[in-house]
């Protein structure tokens, strides 16, 4: 049974024969439905009804001993009676929690648990410090009735809102909808994370018989003679087509400009055999930022080669979850090799190249084994050659380059 359906359970029970029960049928009561469940019994029945697990081990040793038959009949005590509950004892000790969970904004920032983990016990010893004897079931107890329990970080904050943020995304929606229109090709395209190549632990996983998982290395340590693979992917908005270009030493902008190249050749021409331009998408950092001088270098050799006008729309800083190719293709390469150590570069291109879904994605894969230079720098000269076209709208992450008419 689940085990949330069990303490509910237990819950209701208890809370229908309470009132007509003293405190030693309580606890044999207790007692009794912690053996019926077993290992576990006693944590379950405590967080069910509150009592002490110290409490209800005095009833199982009660009912393994057969104590309950001879044992003389004890009243209930008045009300008031027995020892009081530890936020009865110490009115403050709410507010002494909250000022250890949090405090910046409820207490000392000088709290000594401050730069520590709040377990507990460690919850429990500062209590204890600060003249307050408790164990670490009390404070687990008075957590949970107080409303807390345990959380993990949720990535949901993007920083400060750039004031053109939403004005950029209609700017880009409709400059997709232009070259759609056209018959032009779009394309989004970004960096995925790098990937060490060997028999390590890959996140997710899959059906195998049982006991039987996939053993990988203890730790993660890059293996040099394997090194690493860097996908780079070109996403083809109107095909549902994707592209991934594998690197293997640096993600630069020429990494990124040859990447582009590899689809065209690969399968842009043959399915745009009309198109005169090309939009890219794209975030506004990594190895194509809008920031990146030779980003702009790359794509005018990129527009002589291919013979297009190249239009590039950035997406504002922080949001780079809107783009596209994030949740239309990495999103299902990652769930295809989840649970799959990435043994070598021939795993990760079977992986890749055998994606699809039920909206008929086609993924295609290859390796670049070209070595890019990092660090080049471009004069202020080679950029002005380049003769970059700032729209006039955010011109910094919106701007063409012009193919070159060839005499």
């Amino acid at each position: 049974m689940d085990k949330t359906i069990l303490i509910r359970s237990i819950r209701e029970k208890y809370e229908g024969i309470q009132q007509v029960l003293h405190e030693r049928a309580k606890r044999i009561w207790a007692a009794t439905e912690a053996r019926q469940i077993g290992w576990g019994g006693v944590t379950l029945v405590e967080e069910a009804i509150g009592m002490s697990h110290t409490t209800i081990r005095r009833g199982l040793r009660e009912l393994q001993a057969g104590k309950v038959e001879n044992l003389p009949q004890q009243r209930s005590r008045l009300p008031g009676g027995g020892r009081k509950k530890t936020d009865e004892l110490y009115t403050d000790i709410h507010a002494q929690l909250d000022a250890l969970i949090e405090p910046v904004t409820r207490g000392d920032p000088e709290s000594p648990l401050r730069w520590t983990c709040k377990s507990t016990w460690k919850l429990a010893e500062e209590l204890t410090k600060q003249k307050i004897p408790v164990t670490h079931n009390t404070v687990r107890r008075l957590l949970r009735g107080r409303g807390y329990s345990l959380q993990a970080n949720r990535k949901t904050r993007e920083g400060e809102d750039h004031p053109d943020r939403n004005a950029q995304f209609l700017y880009i929606n409709d400059q997709v909808r232009r070259f759609l229109h056209s018959d032009q090709p779009v394309i989004s395209v970004d960096t995925k994370k790098k990937e060490n190549l060997g028999n390590y632990s890959n996140k997710g996983r899959e059906y195998r018989p049982k006991k039987t998982p996939i053993e990988t290395n203890t730790h993660d340590f890059p293996n040099k003679e394997l090194g690493k693979a860097i996908p780079y992917g070109v996403y083809d908005i109107g095909r549902n087509e994707g592209w991934i270009n594998i690197g293997i030493n640096h993600d630069t902008a020429r990494f990124a400009a040859n990447s582009i190249r590899r689809w065209w050749e690969e399968m842009g021409q043959h399915r745009f055999p009309k198109a005169t331009k090309l939009l890219i998408t794209a975030d506004a950092g990594g190895s194509n930022s809008h920031r990146t001088r030779l980003w702009k270098i790359v794509l005018r050799e990129l527009s002589n080669d291919l013979r297009l006008g190249i239009t590039v729309c950035h997406f504002p800083p922080g949001t780079s979850k809107w783009n596209k190719i994030e949740h239309r293709l990495f999103s299902f390469i990652s769930q295809n090799w989840r649970g799959q150590p990435l043994y070598d570069l021939a795993t990760i291109v079977n992986l890749i190249s055998s994606t699809t879904t039920s909206k008929g994605l086609i993924v295609r894969c290859a390796i670049d084994d070209t070595v890019y230079e990092k660090g080049i720098k471009v004069s202020d000269d080679e950029l002005e050659a380049v003769g970059v076209k700032k729209h006039d709208f955010c011109g910094e992450w919106n701007y063409t380059i012009d193919k070159q008419i060839i005499r």
